[in-house]
């Protein structure tokens, strides 16, 4: 494989972005094969590469995966007949076409997983795989025991009975209430649905975490490739047995 430049190849590992790159091999905190690295080497996936102590394996490149911090207002499409924004909008300077995994809609924002694998996104999105994603919403108003319940119970949605979530508060203020939704299921807009029935007002909606790739500090409208260690999570967790 061609050889690239450190700080390309740490950035397309997921360790980190490339000018925090830069800023770790001026400090001496990268090595190659055992040796301090030199900013604008070129290296490869034969190389062995430390990282602040830690060992870096980049992705098969044949394959892009990727953690996007979707904002509100985006729809989770390539294309929209409407002329809306998409998220493919945001990942344009990844020079790959890479597709959603799964729903977040458009009023909706947090992490959103994009790839060009469909063997992967098919195995994600299946109905019978073991990744949780977790879900911070926040109500107008304050949650009562009975509401909790509601939100609790095998709902049916759209026709559907969907499975028990689990459902928690973790925030309260005056004005609203602050949940944290844990459901392996994800019918099309399914909380905003529960929480109707619930008699509740959903004023946000984001999505932190899949499992245990955590949205983190990746801000608004940003992405970054996922790292070989949580592709490799995922897939593990993804199969069905």
């Amino acid at each position: 494989m061609e050889k690239i430049r450190i700080q390309k190849y740490l950035s397309e590992a997921g360790v980190t972005s490339r000018r925090d790159a830069e800023a770790a091999i001026a400090a001496g905190e990268v090595t190659v094969n055992g040796r301090p690295c030199e900013p604008g080497q070129k290296v490869g996936d034969g190389d062995l590469i430390v990282f602040r102590g830690k060992k870096v394996k980049r992705i098969n490149k044949d394959k892009v995966y990727v953690m996007l911090n979707k904002p509100r207002g985006f729809v989770a499409t390539n294309a929209d007949e409407s002329g809306r924004k998409c998220t493919a909008d945001l990942v344009a300077d990844l020079g790959r076409r890479v597709y959603p995994v799964g729903r977040l809609d458009r009023d909706s924002e947090g992490l959103l997983l994009l790839t060009d694998d469909g063997e992967f996104a098919n195995m994600m999105m299946h109905p019978r795989h073991n990744i949780p994603k977790i879900y911070h919403v926040r109500v107008t108003g304050s949650v009562t025991e009975e509401a909790l319940g509601v939100l609790r119970s095998e709902l049916v949605i759209d026709g559907y009975k969907i499975m028990p979530v689990q459902v928690d508060i973790i925030g309260e203020t005056e004005e609203s209430t602050l949940l944290r939704f844990r459901l392996f299921e994800g019918r099309n807009r399914q909380i905003r649905k529960m929480c109707e029935q619930a008699g509740l007002r959903v004023s946000r909606l984001t999505r932190v975490a899949i499992g245990d790739i955590s949205i983190g500090n990746l801000k608004p409208g940003k992405w970054q490739h996922l790292t070989a260690a949580q592709v490799d999570y995922l897939k593990s967790k993804a199969s069905i047995k």
